[in-house]
């Protein structure tokens, strides 16, 4: 099952019409990203491979952009085929052995798993046909993703390290930023296992070898992005998708660190413990937002190997959906398994909503049998490696989690807001801008089950909600309102959407009172508030706004009132507006959107029709351009 190479995914992508080829110049300064960005939005979501880059080398993108060209890229019919297989292998594992005979019947089994290891084997792979005799990273498409980038940015790179004292290697993907023609970046946060190994060789003393692989079989870019426990092998998962143990060489000047043998590209190299850190970014990230300038380590280039007739794999990442939500759909699917399996018993699904770019919102089915089961779920799955960083837990039970009206209709008749909305803090992804301190934070837990009896401890009073007479009671595009979406309320969903003009010290905490006392919002349960530049029609624009820009403790604000009979009424307000330093205290930069230049996409208005990319498709970013302030990748 595994590919021989890179040109044989590219093969198969066309023979299924998952492919378009470019044989115009396209510039990989902007231009790309633009074309990419339009493409992978649209109806016509293909593959697409630049094959004039201004180099030797066509750029192939949004290879993995799609379900169809995830499972395509690990060779199977869905991805819950993955999840299935890898939850019967742990069945089959932890089944009690009894006798001879079930213990034998394990022996195939085993064959099976020493098959996938990984194997080194001597002499040059296939990814060392060509030494550069002056390594020259200006040679390769490295992209120039968005205006406001740093510069150059590899942004596929598959990242080989190794911890000094007991040589277990560790493969990840960290963006790197090219700094000149023998260097780059080295973007690893402070979380990740391969920042983890350059303090061991800090404590050592020792410069720290490292090799980046661009290209060859796709599993390997999708291991390197999997939430794998420490020290397990990223190849051996890799081996495991491929049905194929991986062949590794030794590089040719960092010989301590193997490589596939069927990459594309190799770039060798070393970090410096003891060099001083360099700044590194913006960077237009998979948030939607600029990942700001930070310090980190700088990689120095000893050689750069490849193939013959090399293909260079990229990707860009920005306002979603991109290339990354199906990345990140095929470790929800995979994963669900082992969570399951080793962590949360009784989860049955789990299903991260674009919206949320992959941390910031996740939903989880449970079978539930006993009441606080959510909360244990709630702790288990912020304890669980990578889903420490998750902002807002939705948990329910066992619902269809892709039917997201009948889910929310579901988690709405079963929610107290004053009663089953948890709020946390912990470790949160180094990319979130709403924190308060830079990866630390709030986080929200949204029991949408149904309650048994020792969980409530008041009657949640009735009432009937009407979207007409909610919208009479505003004085829309007056004052600080500036527009309300009630589309929810007629789906029988109580959550209200409001845009407002920000313009003083704790003002959606000062709503929150008006609201809760209007008589015409009673039975109202959530309430989302956003930036007047938002577009509060569009409901899935306004939920990404509102998961990238509040933080759960900081910004959500419950009113609840015992009533008369006895029963209670609550409603919580969210505040996803942007922070600032002079309404909000907020002490860090904030972060721009990510949109094209003006320059840029007129263009590409102008090339599209020689491009071969059919119906024409407006830019994305035009719909988000009023979003952007100032000329910065930040706001200070």
């Amino acid at each position: 099952m595994a590919f021989k190479h890179l040109q044989e995914f590219v093969d198969l992508l066309e023979s299924e019409g998952e492919l378009i080829r470019i044989k115009e110049f396209v510039d990989p300064n902007l231009e790309i990203t633009e074309v990419v960005d339009r493409i992978s939005k649209s109806n016509n979501n293909k593959a697409i491979l630049f094959e004039n880059t201004g180099t030797d080398f066509p750029i192939l993108i949004n290879s993995m952009g799609s379900e169809k060209r995830m499972c395509l890229a690990l060779k199977v019919s869905s991805l819950d085929q993955i999840k299935d297989e890898i939850e019967d292998l742990f069945k089959m594992m932890t089944a009690p052995k009894e006798g001879i005979l079930s213990k034998l019947a394990m022996l195939p089994k085993m064959a099976q798993f020493a098959s996938w290891m990984p194997k080194v084997r001597s002499g040059k792979g296939a990814c060392q046909e060509v030494i550069m005799e002056d390594p020259d990273l200006d040679k390769l498409p490295i992209m120039f993703c968005w205006p406001k980038d740093g510069g150059r940015y590899i942004t596929l790179p598959v990242i080989h390290t190794k911890e000094p004292n007991s040589g277990i290697r560790n493969v990840g993907m960290y963006r790197m930023q090219q700094y000149d023609k023998t260097s780059t970046g080295m973007h690893w946060h402070k979380h990740k296992v391969s920042a983890a190994h350059f303090n061991e060789y800090k404590k050592l003393g020792k410069r720290m070898p490292v090799a980046c692989v661009v290209g060859g079989d796709p599993a390997y870019t999708y291991a390197a992005t999997a939430p794998l426990p420490e020290n397990v092998d990223e190849y051996m998962l890799a081996g495991f998708l491929r049905k194929k143990k991986v062949e590794l060489v030794k590089c040719v000047s960092q010989p301590e660190i193997e490589v596939p043998s069927d990459a594309d590209f190799v770039i060798e190299g070393y970090v410096d413990p003891n060099e001083d850190l360099k700044i590194e970014g913006p960077f237009g990230d998979h948030t939607g937002f600029y990942s700001l300038k930070d310090l980190y380590p700088i990689f120095h280039v000893t050689a750069i190997t490849h193939k013959k007739n090399a293909i260079y794999p990229s990707t860009i990442v920005g306002i979603p959906p991109q290339e990354d939500a199906w990345i990140g759909k095929a470790t929800e699917r995979i994963f669900l398994a082992p969570i399951k399996m080793t962590m949360v018993p009784e989860i049955q699904d789990m299903n991260m909503p674009v919206e949320g770019v992959f941390h910031n919102l996740v939903l989880a089915s449970i079978e539930k049998s006993f009441g606080g089961q959510a909360q244990k779920v709630m702790n288990a799955m912020w304890g669980a490696g990578q889903m420490m960083f998750n902002k807002i837990l939705a948990v329910v039970d066992n619902q269809d989690l892709t039917d997201y009206k009948a889910l929310a209709q579901y988690v709405f008749k079963n929610i107290n807001p004053a009663q089953d909305i948890y709020f946390s803090s912990g470790p949160m992804d180094v990319l979130d801008h709403s924190c308060s301190k830079m990866g630390f934070g709030g986080k929200m837990c949204i029991d949408g089950t149904e309650k048994h009896n020792e969980e409530i401890q008041y009657e949640e009073e009735n009432y009937n909600v009407n979207a007409d007479e909610i919208k009479k009671s505003f004085d829309i595009g007056t004052g600080d309102l500036l527009d309300v979406n009630t589309d929810l309320i007629g789906m029988d969903i109580p959550c209200l959407l409001l845009s407002i003009k920000k313009n003083r010290s704790k003002q959606v905490k000062k709503m929150t009172d008006s609201l809760f006392e209007s008589s015409a919002l009673r039975g109202i349960k959530m309430i989302l508030v956003v930036d007047d530049y938002v577009d509060v029609q569009d409901i899935s624009s306004t939920l990404w706004q509102v998961c990238n820009n509040f933080d759960p403790k900081r910004d959500s604000f419950v009113e609840e009132e015992i009533l008369d009979n006895g029963k209670q009424r609550a409603m919580i307000i969210i505040d996803g507006t942007r922070k600032t330093k002079e309404h909000d205290n907020f002490q860090r930069d904030w972060p721009n959107i990510i949109v094209s230049n003006p320059d840029t996409i007129e263009t590409i208005d102008s090339k599209w029709e020689t491009l071969g990319l059919g119906e024409f498709v407006p830019s994305p970013s035009l719909k988000f351009r009023k979003s952007v302030f100032g000329d910065e990748a930040h706001v200070s």
